[in-house]
């Protein structure tokens, strides 16, 4: 059986910083990290998607963490088809962009894939890395060639590197995609993504638990709020787990630890220090299948 690894979908989110949880002598961004780090053996990293990251971050989160820390960078915004405002990418690159949602400049994508990837080196090469997220939108459907095609090129861009996939859209899980969506993913080396939400939204993706990959599963829990795509981020993700949903998942993720050398969990619920506390109730309903550095 693989590793199961809980963590959150952040570290830093203000949320969580004025929750209380970090103790109070922990106020800069080395202190947090390393207390972080201390408690959870797995982060998501959402920074990325709104901004590219940078060499010197890669490099101190690599230092401030413990080997067999995980790391799990989301990709950033123009590479998943997601609008992208001119001023999120360098200068010299603005007037390549365009306002289209996944039909920017396959040119522009593979320089930013290139700055992307260069930036986050040292967290690579320090075996931090955990996988790269792309989480791709609502209206990156299955059907017809346009999606399949991006798929298909991201692929190619991302070829050597770890990468895990999020759809937004349901309609790659369904009954007549699931079994088109999990060879896919599997062709191209690509880890699927579980996802946790309402079920109660015709946009609401079911709660499947495919493996693509024997390196690597990827849940992500975004709480179970029915402000799903329509609230504000505090509406949206707003959920206090019980205890009974988290034991729902825990057969899930220990039929894909069957299936994969290693599973990262991680909560998105991200209020106040909700996700936090979700973490540390399924790494203990886990118990000892959990791994839990310190």
């Amino acid at each position: 059986m693989g590793e199961i690894l809980v963590g959150t979908c952040s570290w830093t989110d203000r949320a969580l910083l004025s929750s209380g949880w970090y103790p109070p002598g922990v106020r800069d961004a080395a202190g947090r990290l390393r207390h972080y780090a201390a408690q959870f053996p797995v982060v998501e990293v959402d920074a990325t998607y709104y901004n590219l990251p940078s060499t010197r971050n890669s490099a101190l989160w690599a230092e401030r963490t413990p080997d067999g820390f995980r790391f799990d960078v989301k990709a950033f915004s123009l590479l998943t088809g997601h609008p992208t405002a001119p001023n999120a990418l360098p200068a010299d690159l603005r007037p390549a962009l365009s306002r289209g949602r996944y039909e920017a400049d396959p040119g522009l994508l593979d320089e930013v894939w290139q700055r992307f990837t260069g930036a986050l080196e040292p967290l690579k090469s320090a075996g931090r890395l955990g996988t790269l997220l792309f989480q791709f939108p609502p209206w990156f459907a299955p059907g017809g060639t346009r999606a399949k095609t991006f798929l298909a090129q991201c692929a190619r861009r991302t070829a050597g590197w770890p990468v895990a996939v999020e759809f937004r859209h349901p309609g790659w899980w369904s009954h007549d995609e699931r079994a088109a969506t999990e060879a896919a993913l599997a062709d191209w080396g690509m880890s699927a993504v579980a996802v946790d939400m309402t079920q109660t939204l015709p946009t609401s993706i079911p709660p499947v638990t495919p493996v693509t990959s024997p390196r690597l599963a990827v849940a992500r829990f975004h709480g179970r709020n029915g402000a799903w795509g329509t609230g504000t981020k505090e509406e949206r993700f707003r959920h206090t787990y019980t205890t009974d949903e988290l034991e729902d998942w825990v057969p899930r993720l220990r039929g894909m630890a069957d299936r994969a050398d290693e599973v990262h969990a991680l909560f998105n619920n991200c209020c106040a220090d909700a996700a936090v506390r979700a973490a540390e109730s399924m790494r203990d309903l886990l118990g000892a299948r959990a791994w839990w550095g310190g």
